[in-house]
């Protein structure tokens, strides 16, 4: 995010209170990892409730993603004028109100209503906390923290795979909804009460506030460099697997494949997210390390086409080596961290926020488009299996359906190769 703040020597800087404000508000970004990713341990649950096949399904999860990725390219350039406090606490109430009508909804068109919330609710949490870390620490630290603020992210992911399987065999999906909605009004208080948008001791610049005709400005001419939306494809592609197969898929996949009790299957899907959540700020701590970008993010984007790819055309692998193909898409994948400090660094300093925005927006977008997409090839090659009132795929199936992640991944890797490696020295 730009720093509109003109910097003194400020003690706060990177100090316990910047790293207690920053945790914070990155927990804002792992409870709406949290709920991006918990559908894939209700499948059966949310099909037999709503009588609804993979495709309803599949739509139902991705309406996480739509308000969320349409909110992501103004919201970058709305948290550079007025800070990230503010819509933090507003975007949690709402995720919260969301979450509570998801819980209750006794129909799809409900629960269409509630996921849709808790998108639009969960969409300020990535950008603010970056927004956090621009003003709270040094520069140079501003690429691990990117990779960081993941972690938060996967380890939540994580909790909601085989822990929230086991809570859900046990209380109900309902009960979970209800449960992220207490705490989300919980945290809105805590980060209306303790976070601030920058250091008190910080001067600002004596001049009036930027218009909102400029920001407008700023945001269109970030639409269209064409260095941003090559950057944003590579972030989406490399994020795709993860939000698709993490997300989603890879959980009832691995029941039917391997013929895995939910809570199992979760439990090896969990490692993907694991993968993630230490490739991140390792890949962001390794790029501010050796003050490159690009080498970094071809090279992720290469281990992961090949992962999927074998995921998709190794039929017979052993449990051991799916296990560590989805371990290792998470860990490459995450290497898509980079791509936030890379379009800053690329981009003039007052358009940070605005193209930070986008290349979110574009990230989340994959998920939106990836998980109905597996979930209408699903459909189009179903048997007309049952089970419990849910239809029931075949591995064969799932693996079909994954050739469009396939083919994401290959598209990424093409286009990382054409980036603009990092002006690392201005920022």
């Amino acid at each position: 995010m730009s720093t509109a703040p003109v910097r003194t020597a400020s003690a706060l800087i990177g100090s316990k209170r910047a790293w207690f404000i920053w945790c914070l508000s990155a927990l804002t970004f792992g409870y709406a990892f949290f709920h991006r990713v918990a559908p894939s341990v209700m499948v059966n649950e949310l099909m037999t409730d709503f009588a609804i096949g993979a495709a309803v399904l599949g739509t139902l999860s991705a309406l996480y993603f739509y308000p969320y990725v349409l909110m992501q390219v103004p919201l970058g350039a709305i948290i550079d004028r007025i800070g990230a406090r503010l819509l933090l606490t507003i975007a949690l109430v709402i995720a919260g109100a969301g979450s509570i009508i998801f819980a209750v909804a006794d129909n799809i068109s409900m629960a269409y209503v509630g996921r849709t919330l808790i998108g639009v609710g969960s969409a300020v949490g990535f950008l603010g906390t970056l927004a956090i870390a621009a003003r709270w620490f040094p520069p140079h630290r501003f690429g691990f923290l990117a990779g960081f603020v993941m972690f938060f992210g996967m380890i939540s992911g994580m909790m909601a795979q085989g822990p929230l399987a086991g809570f859900v065999e046990n209380f109900g999906w309902r009960a979970v909804m209800w449960s992220l909605g207490g705490f989300s009004l919980v945290l809105a208080l805590m980060i209306f009460t303790f976070v601030r948008n920058q250091p008190e001791d910080i001067e600002v610049e004596d001049k009036p506030k930027e218009s909102w005709s400029s920001v407008w400005s700023k945001l269109g001419k970030a639409l269209s460099t064409l260095e941003v939306w090559k950057t944003a494809i590579v972030a989406s592609t490399m994020s795709g697997p993860m939000l698709t197969l993490g997300g989603l898929w890879a959980t009832p996949y691995l029941m039917v494949a391997y013929e895995l009790e939910r809570q199992q299957a979760a439990f090896f899907v969990s490692l993907l997210l694991l993968g993630w959540a230490f490739g991140a700020p390792f890949a962001g701590w390794l790029s501010d390390y050796i003050r490159k970008r690009k080498i970094l993010l071809v090279s992720g984007a290469f281990v992961l086409m090949l992962c999927v790819a074998a995921i998709v055309f190794m039929p017979d692998a052993p449990l051991w080596l799916a296990v560590l193909l989805l371990a290792l898409c998470g860990t490459s994948g995450a290497f898509m961290a980079i791509t936030f400090p890379l379009i800053r660094e690329n981009s003039p300093q007052e358009m940070s926020g605005s193209v930070t925005g986008i290349v979110n927006s574009m990230t989340v977008a994959s998920g939106a488009i990836l998980q109905p997409a597996v979930g209408f090839v699903l459909d189009r090659i179903w048997d007309g299996t049952t089970s419990q009132g849910a239809q029931v795929y075949q591995a064969s199936d799932f693996r079909t359906g994954f050739i469009v992640v396939l083919a994401s991944t290959i598209l990424g890797f093409l286009v990382s190769l054409t980036l603009k490696e990092s002006d690392f020295g201005n920022r």
